[in-house]
């Protein structure tokens, strides 16, 4: 009942827009309300740290509501990281934990996040929260190796997820279902840290949805170089969970635990964890 009572708003919405984009008035209106729904912002404060986002539609004040449960098992691993160290957010989205790191522990954040739809909200963030010096955003997304390729998106809203580039399954190996698509330019860590002159990761944040073994197959020396990494892993897809770990035990790293929120343990992500690792000297 509820998805037909939003349908059914829905399909109004869009005839009501179609009519008023008719006259001078009507355009006007519409741009009103699309400068206005972007323009909302919602405060978190989570352990004493308060932060704002931009709050444009119901994906994101999700986000922003469960700032704090739904995935405590990151939280805490950015309160861990010694404050100023280099971090890199690959998968930023809109910037939760680019912010949250930033202004928590003092990071130098590189945000890496390739949507279209997702970079406005992330520079709005960073905006708001007073972290222009903090955090650099990176527009592409990384892979094994430097390529041009597809960006394969399965939602054109922001805040969405579940884009994966150069290929064509999502984040549990099957496949996606594309509702958006572009070219642009992958690049390797390395080629990221060696060709951008990107200061190398004292720590590593990955959540892409998909091609998280690819990205740390081309990690090479960014990734030996590295003293703790979190990444979201999904237990049923095979091929992603044994690469993975080959390349972060390769690296000499080791895997200290995995976890996920409670509220995901009913639902089609409840094979998804946050994996941690660490280099045992640096612990």
């Amino acid at each position: 009942m509820k998805h037909t009572i939003k349908n059914v708003v829905a399909a109004a919405v869009r005839s009501s827009v179609k009519i008023a984009e008719g006259t001078a008035l009507g355009r006007f209106a519409v741009e009103q309300v699309l400068r206005t729904a972007v323009g909302q912002t919602r405060p978190v404060r989570h352990r004493g740290v308060d932060l704002t986002f931009a709050v444009p539609n119901s994906l994101n004040r999700f986000r922003i509501d469960t700032f704090s449960t739904k995935e405590p098992e990151t939280l805490e691993w950015i309160d861990s990281l010694p404050a100023r160290s280099v971090l890199w957010d690959v998968g930023a989205n809109i910037g939760l934990y680019t912010c949250y790191a930033a202004k928590a522990r003092g990071c130098r954040v590189f945000a890496f996040e390739p949507s279209v739809f997702n970079l406005e909200l992330l520079a709005r963030n960073i905006f708001l929260n007073n972290l222009t010096e903090s955090a650099t955003i990176i527009p592409l997304p990384l892979s094994d190796v430097t390529a041009i390729s597809t960006l394969n998106m399965t939602s054109q809203e922001w805040g969405g997820a579940l884009s994966t580039f150069g290929q064509s399954y999502t984040q549990d190996g099957r496949a996606l279902s594309r509702v958006f698509e572009f070219r642009t330019v992958g690049v390797s860590m390395v080629d990221a840290a060696e060709h951008l002159k990107l200061a190398r990761p004292d720590y590593i944040k990955m959540d892409v949805d998909g091609i998280e073994h690819l990205i740390l197959k081309g990690g090479g020396s960014v990734l030996k170089d590295v003293k703790g990494l979190l990444v979201e892993i999904n237990d049923e897809f095979e091929e992603q969970v044994v690469t993975a770990a080959r390349h972060l035990y390769a690296a000499g790293l080791i895997l200290k635990e995995k976890r996920h929120a409670a509220m995901f343990d009913d639902s089609p992500y409840r094979n998804s964890y946050n994996q941690i690792w660490h280099r045992p000297q640096a612990a």
